[in-house]
C-alpha cells in the first residue's frame, strides 16, 4: 500500500517523492485506488490559496484563476495535456491506431485548444460562484477529489488501448467496491461539511443532496466520456485518465453552484 501511495504521488503530482524501485500492475492498481487521497492533498492546497485570497481580493475571478492554476502547477499540467490530446484524438475521427498516434504528437490541434480554454474556464467560473455562495473551499476540495475518483473508476473495468503506457499498467486493476467506498466516504463527509461552509448555512437535506448529485453527475459524465473514448480509441490511455479528471472536476463544480 505504501508503494502504491508513493507511485500515486509520483504519477499525479510534482511532489518530490521517490517512486517504488519496481512497478508492477498490482502496485499501479493500488496507486489508482489511492488517487482520491492524493486529490485531497491537492484540493486542500488549492483551497488554502482560495481562502487566503478571500481576505485580499474577495471571491473574485482572480482568486478562482489562481486556485485552479495552482492545481495545474501541482500536477505538472499533465491532466490538461491529456485533456487536449483526447480532444484532438476524438475530434480527428481517425481509426483507433491513427488517433492514438495523433494524441502522442507534441503539438496541440484546434480541438485541443478549444477544450483547454473551455474546461478550465468552466472550472474557474463555477468555483467563483461557489465561493460567492460561501462554500468555495469545500466545493474545490470535493471537486478535485471527484476528478481523481473518476480516474479510479476508469481503472476498474476499462481495458487498455495499447499493450504499453500507463493505460496498460492500470487497466482493470482497481478492486471491486473501491470506487463505491470512496463515493460513500465523500458523499457523507462533504455532505455534512457543506451544511456550514464559511458564512453559508444550508438545510442538511439540500446540502447533502447537492453533494451526492455533484459526485454522481461528475462520475456519470466521466463514464460517458470514457465509453466514447473506448469506442474511438480502443480503450484506456494515460491521456484519457487525465482528461477524465479535468472533466469530472468541472462537472462537480458546476453542480455545486446550485
Amino acid at each position: 500500500m505504501l508503494d502504491g501511495l508513493r507511485l500515486s504521488l509520483t504519477l499525479l503530482t510534482v511532489a518530490p517523492v521517490r517512486g517504488p524501485a519496481s512497478v508492477d500492475r498490482r502496485t499501479a492498481g493500488r496507486a489508482m485506488e489511492l488517487a482520491p487521497l492524493v486529490g485531497l492533498a491537492l484540493g486542500l492546497l488549492a483551497a488554502l490559496v482560495l481562502h487566503l485570497l478571500r481576505y485580499r481580493v474577495g471571491e473574485s475571478l482572480l482568486a478562482g484563476v489562481l486556485a485552479i492554476g495552482l492545481l495545474a502547477l501541482l500536477t505538472r499540467g499533465l491532466h490538461l495535456d491529456g485533456l487536449a490530446d483526447l480532444a484532438d484524438g476524438l475530434g480527428s475521427r481517425k481509426p483507433p491506431v491513427e488517433a492514438r498516434a495523433l494524441m502522442k504528437r507534441p503539438d496541440v490541434g484546434a480541438f485541443g485548444v478549444a477544450w483547454l480554454v473551455f474546461v478550465p474556464l468552466v472550472q474557474v467560473s463555477a468555483l467563483v460562484l461557489c465561493a460567492r455562495q460561501g462554500r468555495g473551499t469545500a466545493s474545490l476540495v470535493l471537486a478535485v477529489m471527484a476528478g481523481r475518483l473518476a480516474m479510479t473508476a476508469a481503472c476498474r473495468a476499462t481495458s487498455a488501448a495499447a499493450p504499453d503506457g500507463l493505460g496498460a499498467l492500470v487497466a482493470r486493476m482497481v478492486r471491486r467496491g473501491v470506487t463505491g467506498a470512496w463515493f460513500v466516504v465523500l458523499a457523507a463527509g462533504f455532505g455534512l461539511l457543506a451544511v456550514h461552509d464559511g458564512d453559508n448555512v444550508d438545510p442538511w437535506v439540500w446540502a447533502a443532496g447537492r453533494t451526492v448529485l455533484a459526485l454522481a453527475l461528475a462520475l456519470l459524465v466521466a463514464r460517458l466520456v470514457r465509453a466514447h473514448a473506448q469506442r474511438r480509441l480502443g480503450g484506456l490511455t494515460g491521456d484519457v485518465l487525465g482528461a477524465l479528471s479535468e472533466i469530472a472536476t468541472a462537472v462537480c463544480l458546476v453542480v455545486l453552484t446550485l
